[in-house]
């Protein structure tokens, strides 16, 4: 008999799964808006977010090329910079190369506030617009905010709600981790994801609406409606199998549900020192140079971008957006080539459902590897990468026909990538997909990647998302 979970001593508080099981459940509420006219409302507003060049963006009080080297900073010295970094590994098919990175030290809040409305929790999140939005906006975490935005460098308006994130007491904390964002963009890069649950009456903003988890998983179903942020922030919060079994207990739900209560194919300390082992496999230098330096890429008044093959440009922008703290600025904003894959395998081992993940390395890691999906990849590489060079399993998730559980584009983070979208996509596999797979790979259930996701720096960020889609399946 598999090993509970409880048992391995990586349970959850029962009450906080089973409520946001049965918030999960409900999929209408008496306080929430009419979700699409609302949100469509929001969207019709003036915004505006264009491209200009990165001479315009250099400016006196605004950013500027930093003498000597080279790099893209404010002259506040706070937010961000995009600055150089000169990657060397021991493994892989690629074992050198030249990058601009986003170098971002303050730590961002991602905050949602919790309340129960007639015994079903609700969740408190913002209609945002970001200057890089498919779709301008999204609907992201209550506080979505570095300390430079809620400390008020910009000199605008403070942000709603900081306030319950940063006092103390203000009602109880439900998931309070530290994750990182995307390794191959950031360097070091790590959010507080936070959820807090209040008692007391919560005034709603203009911009602000209250949803059950049922509510949300729906919209998952559409592009680009839920952010990033709430995603990853959403993602953390546990989830309770049903004590009387779920419906169909030999399909697909039956299979879910037994993933996140039973132990898998393999024991937590197995997947651990699996994990372990990976970070000890690999010898990754990732060094900060300075942007001038960086060999095969050129700047013009335009972008900043690659010689050759690349798969991102650095690009400036000039919004206006009342709704925000500060209502015009500038910034650079670090532009993808296309849409990016991140795909899951799952497939089902002794009836229980499990995630084939991949050991990813990436070198904006603050440990070198996180847990990746099975396969991230950006598209625009497709057709330039020989068959025998792409990623294991690529193949095989493009040219799936059944078993597909999921399959919707949805945007990665406004603030800091312009129309950076991702491909999630989720396909069952059947039993003649094999469970012997390459050293990077491991099968896990829902409930160790639940466990994992509960401590810093074990998922990445496509990973997250991917758990949270299934488990809103």
């Amino acid at each position: 008999m598999p090993a509970r979970l409880d048992q391995l001593g990586m349970s959850v508080p029962v009450d906080l799964a089973a409520r946001v099981t049965a918030s999960a459940r409900a999929t209408g509420s008496r306080v929430s808006p009419d979700i699409d006219d609302w949100l469509a409302g929001k969207r019709r507003q003036p915004f505006e977010s264009t491209l200009i060049t990165l001479d315009e963006l250099v400016e006196p009080a605004g950013w500027r090329f930093a003498p000597g080297t080279g790099n893209l900073e404010h002259h506040s010295g706070r937010f961000f910079t995009v600055e150089g970094m000169h990657v060397r590994r021991n493994r892989g098919p690629v074992r050198e190369w030249w990058q601009p990175i986003l170098v971002q030290r303050d730590i961002a809040i991602l905050g949602i506030i919790a309340k129960e409305f007639d015994g079903v929790l609700h969740f408190l999140l913002q209609a945002k617009m970001e200057p890089g939005n498919a779709d301008m906006v999204q609907l992201s975490p209550t506080v979505q905010a570095t300390s430079s935005n809620y400390t008020r460098v910009h000199r605008g308006r403070p942000a709603h709600y900081v306030e319950y994130f940063t006092e103390p007491g203000r009602g109880r904390i439900l998931v309070d981790v530290l994750q990182s964002e995307q390794g191959a963009w950031f360097h070091l890069k790590r959010n507080r994801n936070v959820v807090i649950e209040v008692t007391d009456d919560v005034p709603v903003g203009e911009d602000f609406c209250w949803l059950t988890l049922g509510q949300i998983r729906r919209l998952l179903r559409r592009r680009n409606v839920i952010n990033m942020d709430a995603r990853s922030v959403l993602g953390c919060l546990p989830i309770a199998a049903p004590a009387s079994g779920p419906d169909g207990e030999d399909g697909f739900d039956g299979a879910l549900w037994r993933s996140v209560e039973h132990g898998g194919a393999h024991t937590m300390t197995e997947v651990l020192g699996w994990f372990t082992g990976r970070k000890c496999a690999e010898e990754l230098s990732a060094r900060l140079v300075p942007l001038n330096s960086l060999r095969g890429w050129r700047r013009d008044a335009e972008r900043i971008f690659p010689e050759e093959h690349g798969n991102f440009s650095i690009v400036g922008v000039r919004v206006h957006a009342r709704t925000r703290e500060v209502h015009s600025w500038k910034q650079p904003l670090l532009a993808p080539h296309g849409l990016a894959l991140a795909g899951l395998v799952v497939r089902r081992i002794g009836g229980t459902l499990h995630a084939l993940v991949r050991a990813e390395v990436l070198p904006g890691h603050r440990d070198t590897v996180e847990l990746g999906p099975t396969v991230r990849f950006m598209m625009s590489d497709h057709a330039g990468t020989p068959a025998d060079r792409r990623p294991e399993f690529l193949d095989y998730l493009l040219s799936a026909r059944e078993g597909v559980r999921y399959d919707v584009v949805q945007s990665e983070e406004g603030g800091r990538f312009l129309h950076a979208e991702t491909r999630y996509l989720i396909v069952e596999a059947g039993d003649d997909f094999p469970r012997q797979v390459p050293p990077d790979f491991m099968w896990l259930t829902v409930g160790q990647l639940l466990a994992l996701q509960r401590y810093s720096y074990h998922l990445g960020i496509e990973t997250r998302t991917l758990l949270f889609c299934l488990n809103n399946l």
